[in-house]
């Protein structure tokens, strides 16, 4: 009988283990227009106004956007050898990554000067942050945990979906205790609990925006998240794309 017990637990435990994990959709709120020039990197959203960073040799910025209109209020062009990747703020600064030249930039907020560099080994994709910590994605399934004064790699995590490791993370935001991450080339964000790395939620966006209709579908994809503390408010964009939405997620019924 006990044994009988003890089987019955382990087998209760592994379904609890591979259980799906939920999926969510989405209610469009409000749609903003947005720069068609932009390869949007990196987004967030701060005392009003959107910060993006953009991508591509030649082309990389980083903005001050008005939500409202798409308007850039406030640029600053990179170097043409660097390629811009993500963006987050921290004590009044804006930290900005790119993509292999293994360099990033560290500019005043309300400015845009450049006030220092630093290096990192491995490529650059994105940055977001809690109240401690800044977590850096470098297109694998591990986050670096980095120390915000420094910016040295003080930790990582591993990111996992039912035990296996989610590659390709681009696009990070923090939202409400959960780290929110752009998959690259797909209409899928993971929902990440930060301490353990696994994937909780996944956000489907399918059918938001028909990137066939863009120059180049296959490089002008979903990414850019970006989320109001205050108003609870959630945005999302894409490459290239003329359209921000501001979104509700929606339980989807489980399958």
């Amino acid at each position: 009988m006990r044994r009988v017990l003890i089987l019955l637990v382990l087998l209760l435990a592994t379904t609890a283990c591979h259980a799906a994990i939920p999926v969510c959709g989405y209610r469009v709120v409000h749609v903003y227009p947005h720069d068609t020039s932009a390869y949007t990197e990196g987004l967030f959203y701060k005392d009003g106004f959107l910060y993006e960073s953009t991508g591509e040799k030649g082309a990389s910025t980083v903005r001050k956007v008005q939500l409202e209109t798409g308007k850039v209020l406030q640029r600053h062009d990179l170097p043409a050898q660097y390629f811009g990747e993500g963006i987050v703020d921290w004590d009044g600064e804006l930290i900005q990554l790119t993509w292999q030249a293994q360099t990033g930039f560290v500019y005043g907020l309300d400015d845009f000067r450049l006030r220092r560099r630093f290096s990192y080994p491995g490529e650059g994709w994105a940055l977001t942050r809690d109240e401690h910590r800044i977590y850096m994605s470098d297109g694998s399934s591990v986050l670096r945990i980095l120390d915000p004064a420094t910016l040295a790699r003080v930790g990582s995590v591993t990111v996992t979906a039912d035990g296996v490791p989610v590659t390709n993370l681009n696009e990070l935001e923090w939202v409400d205790g959960e780290i929110y991450a752009n998959v690259w080339l797909t209409n899928r964000i993971a929902r990440i609990d930060p301490a353990s790395g696994h994937v909780v939620g996944w956000i489907d966006l399918t059918g938001l925006f028909d990137v066939s209709t863009l120059p180049v579908p296959m490089n002008d994809v979903l990414n850019g998240i970006a989320w109001d503390v205050r108003g609870k408010r959630l945005f999302v964009t894409g490459k290239h794309w003329p359209k921000l939405f501001e979104i509700k997620l929606v339980k989807q019924p489980a399958r």
